[in-house]
C-alpha cells in the first residue's frame, strides 16, 4: 500500500509538472507575435513592403478579405462604399462650398483597394495639387516617408510624386512586417500624439485596434509652408478644440465665394469623433471589432480585413456583443435618420446666411464691421456642421455628440443670418 501511494504521488507530481510546463508554453505562445505562433511563414516580407500580394503568401485569409475591398461597392442608407456623386444627391452642397474644390466633384469613397485609384480621378486635382494629397492613400508611403522624409514628400507636386506610388492602402499602412505588430506609421500622426504627450508604443493591442485607423481617418491640414501635413490636435481633439487653434494660427482653406469668409474644409474626423466619450467608445469597443469582425477559417480564427460598414454584416459584427441583432439595427436606422434630418436643416440654415451675406455684401451702405461678424459666424457653423457631414457615420459613432455640434452650428448660422441683415438695416437708416 505505501509503495503504491508513493508511486501515486510521484506520478501526480510529475503531471502537474508537465500541465504547468504546457501551460506556461501556450502563454508563451499565445504572447508572441502572429508570425512566431508555430506558423512557418512563407516568405520574408521586407520592412515596410508595399505590394500587399507579398504579405497575402503568409497571411491569405487576410488579404483575400482585403481584396474584397476593390469590390464591396454596395450602399447603405446613408453611407457606404457606392461611389455616387454626392453634388447630385445634394445639391444645397455646391453652396455651401462654393469656391473650394468640392463643389466640383464630392464623390462617395469607395472601399480600401480603390483608394489609389479613386485620388488619382478626383476632378478636385490641378496643377497645384501638392503630394500630401497621396498620405492616406498608398501602402508605398511607409517607406517614401522613410527615404524622403515627410517635409520633402508634401511639398513634392502630385503628378510628379505619384511616378513613385504604385501600391493602395495595404498591410504596411498598419503593420510591422516583422512582428506583425499594429503601428503607427504616419509621422503627422506621430507628432500629432507627441503634442499630447502620448506615446503610441504604450498601448494596449486593443487600443491599436483604434488608433492605427487614425492614420488617415481624422481631421487634418496642409500648412500654407511647404503642404506640411498636421494634425489641429495642439489644443485638444474635440471640434471646439480645433477651431481655437486654426483660428489661433489664422488658417483656413478658402474663402467662400458667396459670403467673402475664410473657410476651413473639415476632413473625415472619425477617430476623433469616435474617441469623444462616444457610448461604444467608453466600453472598450474598437473600431476595428466593427469593422473588420473575426471570422473563422476551419480553426483559423482572423480579423476581416473587408473593411465596411458594420450594416452590411451585422450579424458578425454586431452580433458578437448583442445578442438581438435586429433591434440594434433598427435603433441604427433611427439614430442616422435624426442626425440625417438635423443636418438637413442646418445645411438650409448655412444656406439662408450664405444668402443674406452675399445681398448684404452687395450694398455698398453696408455695416462693414457687422459684415465680418456675420462672416466669422458663417465660418464657425459650417466648420460644425462639415466635421459631422465629413464624418463617415452619419452621426452614428458619436450620436450625442453629432446633435450637440449640429445644434450648434444651426444656431450660429442663424445668428450668421441675422447679423447680416441687420448690417444691411444699419445702412439704410
Amino acid at each position: 500500500m505505501k509503495k503504491f501511494t508513493g508511486t501515486t504521488l510521484i506520478l501526480t507530481g510529475i503531471i502537474v509538472v508537465l500541465s504547468a510546463l504546457l501551460i506556461g508554453v501556450l502563454i508563451f505562445l499565445r504572447n508572441q507575435p502572429a508570425p512566431q505562433r508555430g506558423v512557418m511563414p512563407v516568405v520574408k516580407i521586407a520592412a515596410m513592403e508595399p505590394d500587399s500580394s507579398i504579405w497575402g503568401q503568409n497571411f491569405p485569409n487576410q488579404y483575400s478579405t482585403f481584396m474584397m475591398t476593390e469590390s464591396n461597392n454596395t450602399a447603405t442608407t446613408y453611407g457606404g462604399s457606392d461611389p455616387y456623386e454626392k453634388l447630385n444627391k445634394d445639391p444645397m452642397l455646391k453652396t455651401l462650398f462654393a469656391g473650394n474644390p468640392f463643389s466640383k466633384g464630392y464623390g462617395e469613397d469607395r472601399g480600401h483597394a480603390n483608394a489609389l485609384t479613386d485620388v488619382e480621378n478626383t476632378p478636385r486635382l490641378s496643377d497645384k495639387t501638392p503630394g500630401t494629397c497621396y498620405s492616406c492613400k498608398s501602402a508605398d508611403n511607409p517607406k517614401l516617408w522613410s527615404e524622403m522624409g515627410m517635409a520633402e514628400y508634401d511639398k513634392t507636386p502630385f503628378k510628379q510624386l505619384g511616378e513613385k506610388i504604385n501600391h493602395p492602402i495595404g498591410c504596411a499602412n498598419c503593420h510591422d512586417a516583422e512582428t506583425m505588430r499594429l503601428i503607427v506609421t504616419n509621422p503627422a500622426l506621430e507628432e500629432a500624439l507627441k503634442e499630447q504627450g502620448k506615446d503610441w508604443r504604450t498601448f494596449s493591442r486593443q487600443e491599436m485596434r483604434s488608433l492605427v485607423c487614425a492614420n488617415c481617418h481624422v481631421e487634418y491640414y496642409f500648412t500654407k509652408e511647404g503642404n506640411y501635413l498636421t494634425f489641429p490636435w495642439e489644443k485638444g481633439t474635440n471640434v471646439e478644440a480645433m477651431e481655437a487653434y486654426y483660428n489661433e494660427i489664422g488658417f483656413f482653406d478658402w474663402k467662400h465665394a458667396d459670403s467673402g469668409a475664410n473657410m476651413i474644409k473639415m476632413q473625415h474626423p472619425d477617430y476623433e469623433m469616435y474617441t469623444a466619450n462616444s457610448t461604444h467608445y467608453k466600453a472598450g469597443v474598437a473600431c476595428a471589432d466593427c469593422h473588420m469582425p473575426y471570422m473563422r477559417d476551419g480553426a483559423a480564427k482572423f480579423s476581416s480585413h473587408n473593411v465596411k460598414s458594420p450594416l452590411l454584416d451585422p450579424a458578425r459584427s454586431c452580433g458578437t456583443c448583442h445578442t438581438d441583432v435586429n433591434y440594434v439595427v433598427e435603433r441604427v436606422n433611427i439614430i442616422q435618420k435624426n442626425v440625417y434630418d438635423t443636418m438637413q436643416n442646418t445645411e438650409k440654415a448655412l444656406v439662408s446666411a450664405i444668402n443674406a451675406i452675399k445681398t448684404a455684401s452687395e450694398n455698398p451702405n453696408a455695416d462693414q464691421s457687422k459684415l465680418e461678424e456675420a462672416r466669422k459666424l458663417h465660418r464657425a457653423a459650417q466648420l460644425r456642421w462639415d466635421y459631422v457631414a465629413a464624418e463617415n457615420s452619419m452621426g452614428f459613432h458619436n450620436p450625442t455628440e453629432a446633435l450637440r455640434i449640429l445644434a450648434a452650428a444651426t444656431d450660429l448660422a442663424r445668428q450668421a443670418e441675422l447679423t447680416a441683415l441687420q448690417a444691411v438695416q444699419v445702412a439704410s437708416k
